[in-house]
């Protein structure tokens, strides 16, 4: 069975797989890239293989999200999938459902603040940022957004949109919020662990807690990913410029990135979900 941490894009998902593959898959709770892996994206070309070749055509790809996922669960195992897919349903082919799914770990983020964050790492201008964050037609793998690892026809939605679908309709749910990791990452990890010690039994003690706090902190992802690289890092096309993914974490600020005019726009689009998690 499947725990699904998924997201909008930059959002956190990445930093909140860290800290479970430090939890789950390490005895000293050190990170690094390479325990990261053991919680794979979904969509991704491997899982299609044995279904399809037409990796960016939705409609070929809708038939087999479920036997992709049916292939996954063989083993009978607890695995965790990282996605930034939408739980959408395009006539009767649902993204996933509950004989695949156990549980989902829904990182949201302030949508003003993904709008610098979606202009730093794809490259794109402010109006661009903002209208793909608003638009129910962004699609990764397909535009402008490519993963070396992923290159398969991935939908995203809204942000709103994107929100909904997850959380309105999963008994098993817990909803990390971006700006409460950034504040207290310990209090958020330990969510984290009362939240999956009701699926999955792993040990855990004051010391490995720690280890992970430090080792899953912003600075030293940075400092990782300058030292190593990070494999995940977007490939975007005809650009030359090294793109960072942890880039500016705290220093994010949306009230000096962005205009009364663009905030109030933003605010308007998604004024029930942002009342909902008290964002205004």
């Amino acid at each position: 069975m499947i725990v699904w941490l998924a997201s909008f894009p930059k959002s956190g998902n990445t930093w909140v797989r860290a800290m479970i593959s430090s939890l789950i898959y390490s005895d000293n709770g050190v990170f690094n890239f390479e325990i990261i892996k053991k919680i794979q994206q979904f969509p991704i070309k491997k899982h299609f293989e044995k279904f399809t070749d037409k990796y960016q055509n939705v409609h070929e790809l809708k038939k087999f999200w479920i036997a992709a996922q049916e292939q996954v669960n063989l083993d009978k195992k607890i695995k965790f999938l990282k996605t930034h897919h939408i739980n959408c349903k395009i006539n009767e082919y649902a993204f996933t459902n509950k004989n695949n799914t156990l549980a989902t770990i829904y990182v949201i983020r302030d949508p003003r603040s993904l709008v610098e964050s979606f202009s730093n790492y794809y490259k794109i201008n402010k109006d661009a940022a903002i209208k793909n964050i608003t638009s129910k037609e962004l699609v990764s793998g397909a535009g402008f957004i490519k993963n070396k690892q992923n290159n398969v026809f991935t939908i995203i939605g809204s942000w709103n949109d994107h929100y909904n679908s997850w959380t309105k309709a999963n008994a098993n749910l817990l909803i990390l919020k971006y700006e409460d990791l950034l504040i207290d990452p310990l209090k958020e990890l330990n969510k984290i662990i009362v939240f999956l010690k009701k699926f999955i039994d792993f040990d855990y003690n004051d010391f490995k807690i720690q280890n992970i706090i430090s080792s899953t902190s912003f600075e030293n992802l940075e400092k990782m990913e300058k030292e190593i690289g990070f494999f995940e890092v977007a490939d975007i096309e005809n650009n030359q410029n090294k793109i960072k993914f942890f880039n500016k974490g705290k220093q994010n600020d949306w009230r000096k990135y962005l205009n009364e005019n663009e905030i109030e726009y933003i605010s308007s689009k998604f004024n029930y979900e942002m009342k909902e998690l008290g964002y205004i």
